[in-house]
């Protein structure tokens, strides 16, 4: 990322002009895999055409939150399989409040991101297997990402040391949680 935004390859999102180097945002303390910390320091860049600065977060980290994509993700499945946010959130040693702001959150994205990853799938396997419907729109949106993952793994063999969470957030520009995908 750092080499792309000093060489001018990083556009706004807002109007496309050339985003340029601005600094960095404040240090953050992310709670990764098996209770792990990890210490980001987020770089900051500045629009050359509206003047808007951005945070350009790590893939591995998604827009407003305290956790890395793969702890994230796990809890999602880990809700796909039934479990409640309690469930979910001692099983990870996380705060309950914590877990059930991921799993509402996801809930009310569910169907958009059950659509994308479909639409997803199609366009990366040759021939690709939809997921069988489950019970909620939850599981649903959680085995389709899985198997749009697999489908890039299968495509582009080093795309299997990026997480599906990563590869997630990947797709839709870090945006599980926090806004519908974009079409794009």
């Amino acid at each position: 990322m750092e080499r792309q935004l000093r060489a001018g390859e990083l556009t706004c999102p807002a109007c496309g002009a050339v985003l340029a180097p601005w600094g960095h945002g404040r240090p953050r303390e992310i709670r990764g895999d098996l209770g792990s910390r990890l210490f980001v320091r987020p770089r900051r860049s500045r629009c050359t055409g509206c003047q808007v600065t951005h945070v350009l977060l790590p893939e591995m980290l998604w827009p407003r939150r305290s956790d890395a994509a793969e702890v994230v993700g796990a809890g999602l499945e880990i809700a796909a399989l039934g479990m409640g946010h309690r469930q979910v959130a001692a099983h990870l040693g996380l705060a309950d409040g914590t877990v059930r702001g991921w799993i509402r959150r996801f809930r009310r994205r569910s169907e958009d991101v059950r659509r994308y990853f479909t639409v997803a799938l199609v366009a990366l396997a040759d021939d690709p297997v939809m997921p069988e419907p489950t019970q909620t729109p939850l599981s649903d949106a959680v085995s389709v990402v899985a198997a749009a993952h697999r489908a890039a793994v299968t495509k582009w063999p080093q795309m299997n040391t990026v997480s599906r969470w990563v590869f997630a957030g990947r797709a839709i520009d870090g945006r599980v949680l926090t806004c519908t995908p974009s079409a794009s």
